[in-house]
């Protein structure tokens, strides 16, 4: 007979978290601090967890968008994208460091439409209008993928960033 085991349990949110909230309209941060307060399940979430159109991500990363280094500097100018349409998670504002020594993750950018094809448009729309100064960003990297024919018909795989890469 054959069990199952658990290598690994990872008891805290995901990056991505942001993703399952916006087509849910759960507030996973909130539900998990009532959890953990003693609120029952029940109590939190809804009986029938719903759907609702489709959500994506991009991290920007302060990086060369082309080797892919770090890319350490102050921040002269960071203006992300100001439209109620995106999602913007982040810890930087114009003057900060961005050091070697921690995840350059500079924001997340979380974009919820009707359609995949309306969350792509939403990103990328924000992508375009988000300003960096002072550091390389992976944004135009990121805009490549989001604008290529196999990401938007679906056709992703592991080899779809390399090849990219190499255009």
């Amino acid at each position: 007979s054959f069990g199952f085991s658990f290598l690994e349990t990872n008891t805290r949110l995901q990056v991505e978290h942001a993703v399952t909230e916006e087509i849910t309209g759960i507030d996973l941060v909130a539900a998990q601090i009532r959890l953990a307060s003693g609120d029952d399940l029940d109590a939190v979430l809804p009986a029938d967890i719903g759907i609702r159109g489709h959500a994506i991500e991009a991290r920007i990363y302060a990086e060369d968008p082309v080797r892919f280094y770090p890319s350490a500097g102050v921040l002269k100018v960071f203006r992300p994208p100001y439209d109620m349409q995106v999602r913007i998670e982040t810890g930087y504002r114009q003057g900060n460091a961005v050091t070697p020594h921690y995840d350059p993750m500079l924001a997340k950018v979380i974009a919820h439409g009707g359609t995949r094809q309306d969350a792509i448009d939403k990103l990328c729309a924000a992508l375009g209008s988000f300003e960096v100064q002072g550091v390389k960003t992976n944004i135009p990297f990121v805009l490549k993928i989001l604008q290529s024919e196999r990401f938007r018909g679906g056709e992703v795989d592991t080899g779809l960033a390399y090849d990219i890469a190499k255009t």
